[in-house]
């Protein structure tokens, strides 16, 4: 029986194939993104949260930075839906494997479509839990665009 590739191994094998550089920090478990940032040393915006989002009857992933929340009204107007929610947590463990937390900001390891949020771009370089509440990537936000096959716009507002 061969062993399955945990999410942490397909993204750094992800960054290695495409020849990104990245910092890679373990930690502490951490649940929020406040406590991520604060166990990496780094700014709480430079965090990249990546939300599991249901629209009508598909999900997608919604990447924004740490410090903001998503703007929902926005979400509704550029999906064209009136039904937006976040996922369950059972949803999300089925779709992802992973906890809350530990999502990372790359849809295509779970086929989910993904849209990240243009405030994001801002920072030169971005952090995330990389499928595990133990383990952070840094990297230059320029890398994580050319690696990525996400639509951008604005979604976010300020918490």
């Amino acid at each position: 029986m061969g062993t399955m590739k945990t999410i942490f191994e397909k993204i750094i094998e992800l960054l290695n194939s495409q020849k990104v550089n990245y910092i890679l920090k373990d930690h502490p478990p951490t649940r929020t993104s406040e406590e991520s940032a604060l166990h990496r040393g780094e700014p709480l915006k430079i965090g990249a949260k990546a939300m599991v989002m249901k629209i009508d009857t598909e999900f997608i992933m919604a990447v924004l930075p740490a410090d903001r929340k998503i703007d929902s009204t926005r979400l509704k107007v550029i999906f064209n839906t009136k039904n937006l929610r976040f996922a369950s947590k059972e949803e999300l463990f089925e779709i992802t494997g992973l906890v809350p937390g530990a999502i990372p900001p790359f849809g295509s390891l779970f086929n989910l479509p993904m849209i990240v949020d243009k405030a994001l771009l801002e920072e030169e370089n971005m952090a995330f839990n990389a499928g595990s509440l133990e383990k952070s990537i840094k990297m230059k936000t320029k890398d994580y665009l050319g690696i990525v096959k996400s639509k951008t716009a604005d979604f976010s507002a300020t918490k």
